[in-house]
Formats: C-alpha cells, sequence, structure tokens
C-alpha cells in the first residue's frame, strides 16, 4: 500500500511539473521550418519572443489561459490536500477532497485544451496557419488530461490502510 501511495503521489507531482511546462511554455504551435512558435502568452520567431499575440480569437485564448492556471491551482491543492488527508485521516476513509478536487483539475484541463483544439487546429487562426504541428505545450496538456483523470478515480476508490 506504501508503495501505491508513493507511486500516485509521484505522478501527481509530475503531472503538477508538466502542467507547469505546458501552461508556461510558448510551444503551443510550430512551423513545420522550426523558426517560430506560438504559445498561450508570445509568439516567438527565432529566438525573439513579443509580448503580445497577434492572431485571432482573442477571448477564447484568454479563455484557455484562465482554464490552464485553474487546472494548475486546482492541482496543487489535490495534492497539498492529499498529503494532509494522508497524515490526519483515520483508517479506513476514503481520500474523495483530494479525488474531487483533482476532478475538478481535469474538468479544467478538458475545457481549456478543447477551447484550444476547437480554434487552434492545424495552426488555423496562428501566423502559420497551414504549415505547422503541435508543439510539446499542447502534447503535455493531453498527457496531463489522462494522468488526472487517472489520479482523480485512483483517490476516489483509493482507502486508507
Amino acid at each position: 500500500m506504501l508503495m501505491l501511495l508513493a507511486g500516485i503521489f509521484v505522478v501527481h507531482n509530475a503531472t503538477v511539473i508538466m502542467l507547469f511546462v505546458s501552461t508556461i511554455a510558448n510551444v503551443w504551435v510550430v512551423s513545420d521550418y522550426g523558426n517560430a512558435s506560438v504559445g498561450l502568452w508570445k509568439n516567438c520567431t527565432v529566438g525573439h519572443c513579443e509580448g503580445t499575440l497577434t492572431y485571432g480569437h482573442e477571448d477564447a485564448l484568454k479563455a484557455v489561459q484562465a482554464f490552464m492556471i485553474l487546472s494548475i491551482i486546482f492541482s496543487v491543492i489535490s495534492l497539498v490536500v492529499f498529503v494532509f488527508q494522508l497524515f490526519t485521516m483515520e483508517k479506513g476513509n476514503r481520500f474523495f477532497l483530494s479525488g474531487a478536487t483533482m476532478l475538478v483539475c481535469w474538468l479544467c484541463i478538458l475545457v481549456g485544451a478543447s477551447i484550444y483544439t476547437h480554434h487552434y487546429a492545424n495552426g488555423q487562426g496562428t501566423p502559420f496557419e497551414e504549415n505547422s504541428h503541435h508543439g510539446y505545450s499542447f502534447i503535455l496538456t493531453w498527457i496531463c488530461f489522462c494522468f488526472s483523470f487517472i489520479i482523480g478515480i485512483l483517490y476516489l476508490v483509493l482507502r486508507k490502510k
């Protein structure tokens, strides 16, 4: 049981770190020529990043930014609640609060990544529309989506022994 708890804790920490990286890094869409990328915060071309985003659907981008920040907040809260419950909860109880918080994080990732996918899939709406592919930040976001769901369900099922 201790190994299972340690494994869940490690995967949860990895999810928090990957959420930070995917939200902060400006590599959501990359030019096929490798000289430019677009993120949630800046446009980057050959080592120079601009502070303003110049492509369409600004409201959608603001929503994605908000949901990604909320997902980080809920993931960190869930981790803190898990550690708190681990040391204060009686034997036989379940980690309902940490599981519910992690599932809210999962929902925030789902909404944010879905909005981004809808508006900016295949580079549409970005400065380089047809000559682009998804960057590692976009892929990390969907990996975090899967991990947060699995962790949330495990927290709900797991009993303290």
